[in-house]
């Protein structure tokens, strides 16, 4: 399924972090802290002033952007989870990040 986000909302995947096991203890999903990197994959046409001119966003698909904790609308398309934010919820751009599984190789 295609999603293409109005205005200033951006549409990004958490980047999930591999997080070592000390002592054997598996904490269940439920209690985990939420990434805070996401890769963004659509982003909308831009906000709209107040003389009604569209500015465009700062960030672009593919960039890896930090986000808060509790940011966005959680929304589950075709059985993967995104999160649904607007720019202003963005905290900055990540700069010559990795992917994580690439990060090991």
């Amino acid at each position: 399924m295609n999603v293409r986000p109005l205005r200033d909302r951006i549409l990004a995947t958490r980047i999930e972090v591999a997080e070592p096991r000390v002592g054997g203890i598996i904490i269940p999903d439920t209690a985990k802290e939420k990434p805070q990197e996401a890769r963004v994959i659509a982003v909308g046409s831009g906000r709209l002033t107040d003389q009604g001119k569209t500015v465009p966003l700062e960030v672009k698909v593919g960039d890896v952007v930090l986000v808060g904790k509790y940011a966005g609308t959680e929304i589950v398309l075709d059985g993967e989870q995104y999160v649904m934010l607007r720019e202003d919820e963005v905290l900055g751009v990540a700069e010559g990040v990795r992917e994580p599984a690439m990060a090991d190789a």
